[in-house]
């Protein structure tokens, strides 16, 4: 597989972004890795990324903020002023998909964003061990996050799942894989794999699903009937002796 280029910088070597930027209202620009404007950061799992942020054509001294999301990133005081550097570390799969901004102080519209894509393998997860009574339904659920988009398939005991129309059901979002199986019976029993499969590699998930005795149906009906029964038996029996009763005593 090629190598991606990435436009990631090492946290150990800051590039200070050196670039004509176009005027705006304040006089001064921004630029962040050698970005005018926003953009999209895309990097593997590396140790760390570096980010860079430079005031132009300033001619006095401009504080800078950052943000990541919508919540200020603490900066020390020598990492404010013209030029301000903050390091992303360790980077992790949580760190996809989120916003850092670079701001002007004293004019926040004043700025250029950068959306991170990090891009990872399969992770998958997921409910190990499942038992259910034989002709009950049950949902084996996978979940798996990866960047780029993955894409699944059930395996039973090794070999792929043949589906079974209305027996076997499946369900698949960007992070969730499902497999119904409706009125489980003993031949369901078994190892199934989830296989989650990326351009950046595979990952899979077994699920040993244990199919269980029908137990017996308690007779609740029945059992009341037969408590009336002899409670109206007694009862009456009761009632025709009561005169015997009386005479005794």
């Amino acid at each position: 597989m090629a190598q991606r280029r990435s436009l990631a910088v090492p946290c150990r070597a800051p590039l200070l972004a050196i670039s004509f930027l176009a005027c705006v209202a304040t006089g001064l620009e921004l630029s962040v890795n050698n970005h005018a404007a926003d953009f999209t950061l895309s990097t593997d799992l590396v140790p760390g990324i570096s980010l860079s942020c430079l005031v132009h054509n300033s001619s006095q001294a401009e504080e800078l903020v950052w943000y990541r999301g919508d919540g200020q990133v603490g900066l020390k005081d020598g990492n404010k002023v013209n030029v301000s550097n903050i390091c992303i570390s360790p980077l992790n799969e949580s760190d996809n998909g989120v916003t850092f901004t670079c701001r002007l102080a004293r004019d926040k519209s004043v700025k250029v964003s950068v959306i991170l894509d990090v891009q990872f393998p399969p992770l998958v997860s997921g409910e190990e061990t499942l038992q259910v009574e034989e002709g009950k339904d049950v949902t084996l659920t996978c979940n798996s996050k990866a960047n780029p988009q993955a894409q699944s398939s059930w395996y039973k005991d090794s070999q792929r799942l043949t589906l079974q129309q209305s027996h076997h059901e499946l369900y698949q979002t960007s992070e969730v894989f499902r497999l119904s199986i409706s009125e489980a019976q003993k031949s369901d029993n078994g190892t199934y794999t989830c296989v989650v499969q990326s351009p950046l590699g595979n990952g899979t998930r077994d699920f040993h699903l244990v199919v269980e005795d029908k137990k017996p149906v308690f007779p609740k009906e029945a059992v009341i009937a037969a408590v009336v029964v002899v409670t109206l038996t007694i009862f009456f029996g009761i009632v025709a002796r009561i005169e015997k009763i009386f005479k005794v005593w």
